[in-house]
């Protein structure tokens, strides 16, 4: 798979417009900035490719590419599309596993639909998609090694299950169902098929079971927080602040259908922005 960029492909930049990863990396020094563009735009278009419609076989080759490209730039060899990457690789001393994890964790969902795992198995997806990627920031940050490496596990697993939460009806439409068999069993829902599981009366309890186990790593990554140099995880807050917001938002709306999805506003990321920024 060619990765050479059109002359129409946005930038890394660009490709984080308007979320609220953008917002929170836009407080950080031109270095750092750019690098973390340079991760979210990676994983964008790894994300893209699980995502896409068409065949399976060729989801996992268009992956498996990225796999090559990812070692050919360790190798040293330049790849075409990613001089950014490369420059980030080598200024923040990325490490390649976190890219490949990254890549594993698309691989799982351009297979086959993911329906129903296990708490295993679920746990082992939420570290590939969301604390690899925690793993790549932290040293952008500047986090001392262990600190970070325990940041990117808790709050990376805090907002994936948050989004997880979130994002039932819009997963079930494309047939997926992140929730956990445990936790559907224990409710009495032994249906894998995503509708019929989420339109059951009693997914709140299978909800609640996910949103707790956000909860304790909420906690868990606040502490690590609150114990680093305020300067390395102004970022992290920022993005922690915002998925809270969304995290009590889903406490207070609960599961039951219909349910309208749950988002934080401008004017609260705006003030997390605030809040942090200049700390």
């Amino acid at each position: 798979m060619s990765v050479a960029p059109t002359t129409e492909e946005p930038t890394a930049a660009t490709r984080a417009g308007g979320s609220s990863f953008y917002m929170a990396m836009r407080i950080l020094p031109r270095a750092q900035r750019d690098a973390m563009f340079e991760i979210y735009s990676f994983c964008r278009r790894v994300d893209d490719i699980a995502d896409e419609g068409g065949p399976r076989d060729e989801r996992k080759l268009a992956l498996k590419a990225w796999h090559s490209d990812i070692d050919a730039l360790y190798a040293g060899e330049r790849v075409i599309g990613l001089d950014g990457l490369a420059r980030a690789v080598k200024e923040f001393g990325l490490r390649r596993e976190d890219f490949h994890a990254v890549i594993d964790g698309m691989e799982m969902d351009a297979i086959e639909d993911i329906r129903a795992p296990d708490w295993a198995t679920l746990d082992l997806y939420c570290d590939r998609v969301a604390s690899a990627v925690g793993r790549l920031s932290v040293r952008v940050f500047g986090m001392e090694e262990q600190a970070g490496i325990d940041l990117a596990y808790h709050l990376g697993r805090a907002l994936q299950l948050t989004n997880i939460s979130r994002d039932i009806d819009e997963d079930a439409d494309i047939g997926r169902l992140y929730l956990p068999r445990e936790a559907l069993e224990a409710a009495g829902i032994t249906t894998t098929d995503p509708h019929a599981a989420i339109a059951s009366p009693r997914i709140g309890e299978v909800g609640n079971a996910v949103l707790a186990r956000a909860r304790d790593h909420f906690a868990r990554a606040d502490a690590i927080m609150a114990a680093a140099p305020r300067r390395t995880v102004k970022a992290p807050r920022i993005m922690g602040e915002a998925y809270r917001a969304i995290f009590d938002g889903l406490v207070a709306r609960g599961f039951a259908p219909p349910r309208e999805r749950v988002s934080i506003s401008k004017p609260k990321l705006l003030i997390a922005i605030l809040k942090y920024a200049f700390i």
